[in-house]
């Protein structure tokens, strides 16, 4: 579903992301791991066309992703970052409209598919009409996921979706959203620095370094048979799992 091959890119002459390349099969879950400042955030918003590469390609269904405008391929790409990035002035039916309406739909399907990912996270159908300031984190990370969602994406791209949460209700939140069938069936890129998170998620594992791709593959792999120190080292004496 995504192909990222040799991918570049430099800022005032330093380099943020150095000559990644790797490939998301669809259906997939990818966590991108690493340290502050590693360039997994300036991977996934290059992905995203948030950011533009120095060099490199990137293709997802097949498609250079620069053979679209950034906004209209953006409409075609789930994005979910800290605390839902949800707009204070849109209720929470407004909020999940969003991309359904610049597609086009109609208004009768937008509402069944907001009361559809409402029921399917859990939340009753009164929230609609309230504003972001009146949710919890928690509930907003749901109906940030719902607005990525809304448009049945093939791609969800996740930036730290559960860094503003407390460690309860990250854990909670985080099983409860993985646990839907529809997220399982969509091709999802997640970043995070958490070991415990990308353990508990990952169908495999992508653990950055200084712009570089260190180790690529399934969680196991990277705790028993570490490619170098670094890997080794940035896997050990880390909580795995986080106590139910």
């Amino acid at each position: 579903m995504i192909e990222i091959t040799d991918l570049t890119k430099r800022f005032a002459g330093q380099t943020a992301v150095d000559g990644v390349s790797l490939h998301v099969g669809q259906g997939e879950t990818l966590v991108l791991l690493g340290t502050s400042g590693c360039g997994k955030t300036t991977t996934l918003k290059m992905i995203n066309r948030l950011i533009e590469p120095t060099s490199g390609s990137i293709r997802v269904d097949g498609i250079d992703v620069r053979q679209q405008p950034g906004p209209e391929f953006r409409r075609r790409i789930g994005y979910v970052i800290q605390d839902g990035g949800l707009f204070p002035h849109y209720t929470v039916a407004e909020a999940i409209a969003t991309v359904p309406k610049l597609l086009g739909w109609e208004p009768d399907a937008i509402l069944e598919r907001t009361r559809e990912l409402i029921a399917k996270l859990q939340l009753p159908e009164t929230i609609l009409s309230r504003y972001p300031g009146e949710l919890s984190g928690g509930q907003r990370q749901r109906i940030g996921l719902a607005r990525a969602l809304a448009a049945k994406p093939p791609v969800v791209l996740m930036d730290e979706p559960f860094g503003a949460l407390d460690p309860f209700t990250r854990r909670h939140v985080r099983r409860e959203l993985f646990g839907l069938n529809e997220l399982r069936e969509t091709t999802v890129v997640l970043v995070t620095h958490d070991v415990s998170e990308a353990l508990e998620l990952a169908d495999r594992i992508a653990l950055m370094d200084k712009g570089q791709l260190i180790q690529i593959g399934p969680p196991d792999d990277l705790l028993n048979q570490p490619a170098t120190d670094f890997v080794r080292e940035f896997l050990d004496n880390k909580p795995h799992r986080l106590p139910d």
